[in-house]
């Protein structure tokens, strides 16, 4: 008889029943081959007293069993696994040499096993991340009372349905009054479509855009989830040169002469990662070659709220008279990153598209959430959270700024921005990245090493530095730990 007293284990302490326990450890038994199709089970007064429950828990373990298809019971014999089942190999102990190659149970095609993974910011330790909001002053207490509220009214049990694809009726049509009276885009709630975050707007653009072979332009340097977005659509990257005025687009025009694009997807807001922002003459000749060459701009514009010495550009969708621009943009980057809620507007028929696309992988949004959001923009507390973050942000840029200019001036090279949350630092070409981003991590700051933002044609020592979610004393200790590292 198999060792029963070992291999059905009982817990008193937990919410599932005994005879549930142990007809689960005899399922598992089953599935994994120790017991066999027609194997004899033990009688009930025995395994009873192996593992220590009452008898009775043992027939109604056994009852269920033979409910569930597993075993029956023959008179007169007792309870056998039933004879019907398939029979199963007995699983092999799993192998611990980790350089072994272990064959997978299917074939799938990975895409991603040279993609960067996503760093994880939740853990309580001192960051210098590459420019995230300060969770710590948004109104999140606020946004889950509206949350709350409107779970409790009787109109609000009809959020917790299924609803539009393209997010919360009420939320697009506060987005669409926010676009207009901070960018000029007039654009109709009908054409907004909520996503999750940014992330998710660049992904379904790029699957109805492109089609594998087709190329699209981005540039030199660029925000890597783009890049790897685009390339898992199929297309050819066509790299664009970034410049102290954005994004050169003349450089696009010349290739235009022997390449057709398919779109461009570019930041001129606070281009990721230099922070740079596109001229006005450029953003005009870009809308001209795509009217020119029917390409579709993508225009990410992530953190347009925080603008600190001038008010900022207009977005190109503001002055795109030809519908050539998408436009897509994120709360989450002003709010709270793990809020995820973004936007994005374009023509009528490629928003339509969009939501349908979206229904595939995200039938909708969390609508609770977004109705909440809708009341916060309506109530003014949005606008509210806005100036006061810009107003922080701001007195934080410039404290950062002055720190690196007077205790590393010798070591990192970097323009103050205009606006963003964050700065791009050139580092001595001495200083080995990575080795300062692992001493770092022993000493209790996490830091970027600057590998994020390399891509097979842009690799500099450099690295963006977020001053945003730091408080002064934050700022000091992180570059008291960075100075001793770096001498």
């Amino acid at each position: 008889m198999l060792p029963y007293k070992s291999l059905i284990p009982v817990h008193r302490n937990t919410a599932i029943t005994l005879h549930i326990q142990v007809c689960n450890s005899f399922i598992t038994l089953i599935t994994n081959g120790t017991l066999k199709p027609s194997d004899i089970l033990p009688s009930s007064r025995t395994l009873a007293a192996l593992i220590g429950v009452n008898r009775n828990t043992i027939k109604l373990a056994y009852e269920e069993l033979i409910s569930q298809g597993w075993a029956e019971s023959i008179e007169r014999k007792g309870v056998f696994v039933l004879s019907g089942l398939p029979a199963l190999s007995k699983i092999k102990r799993a192998e611990t040499d980790k350089n072994k190659v272990v064959k997978e149970a299917f074939s799938w095609d990975n895409n991603f096993e040279n993609a960067l993974p996503g760093e994880n910011f939740q853990q309580a330790v001192l960051t210098i991340d590459d420019g995230f909001p300060d969770v710590r002053l948004a109104p999140v207490d606020l946004l889950m009372r509206e949350y709350r509220s409107l779970s409790r009214k009787f109109y609000g049990k009809n959020f917790l349905k299924y609803g539009s694809s393209k997010g919360s009726e009420h939320l697009r049509f506060s987005i669409s009054n926010y676009l207009s009276n901070t960018r000029g885009l007039v654009v109709s709630a009908e054409d907004v479509l909520i996503t999750k975050g940014s992330q998710m707007g660049i992904y379904l653009a790029s699957q109805l855009l492109i089609k594998p072979g087709d190329n699209i332009a981005v540039g030199l340097s660029n925000y890597c989830f783009a890049d790897d977005t685009f390339k898992y659509s199929g297309a050819n990257l066509l790299r664009i040169p970034i410049d102290s005025n954005g994004m050169d687009i003349d450089y696009l025009e010349e290739s235009l002469k022997h390449k057709k694009i398919k779109a461009i997807y570019t930041i001129p807001h606070h281009h990721f990662p230099t922070t740079v922002t596109m001229s006005m003459e450029r953003r005009l000749k870009l809308l001209k070659l795509a009217k020119m060459h029917h390409f579709a701009i993508i225009e990410d514009d992530y953190d347009f709220d925080f603008h600190y010495d001038n008010k900022p550009y207009l977005p190109l969708a503001s002055i795109d008279h030809n519908h050539n621009v998408i436009y897509i943009g994120s709360i989450s980057k002003t709010f709270a990153p793990a809020l995820r809620i973004g936007f994005m507007t374009g023509p009528s028929k490629f928003i339509d598209a969009s939501a349908s696309l979206r229904q595939l992988i995200d039938k909708q949004g969390d609508t609770l959430l977004e109705e909440a959001f809708a009341v916060m923009f309506n109530n003014g507390e949005m606008e509210r959270h806005f100036r006061k973050s810009l107003k922080i942000y701001r007195q934080r840029r410039n404290f950062f700024c002055q720190i690196l200019q007077s205790s590393f001036s010798n070591r990192i090279e970097f323009s103050i921005p205009e606006g963003g949350l964050g700065i791009w630092a050139n580092f001595d070409k001495k200083i080995d990245l990575l080795k300062m981003s692992e001493e770092a991590s022993k000493r209790g700051l996490q830091i970027g090493n600057g590998n994020f933002y390399k891509n097979e044609s842009f690799s500099i020592n450099s690295l963006r530095m977020g001053f945003a979610s730091l408080e002064e004393n934050e700022m000091l200790k992180a570059f008291d730990i960075l100075k001793s590292i770096l001498g």
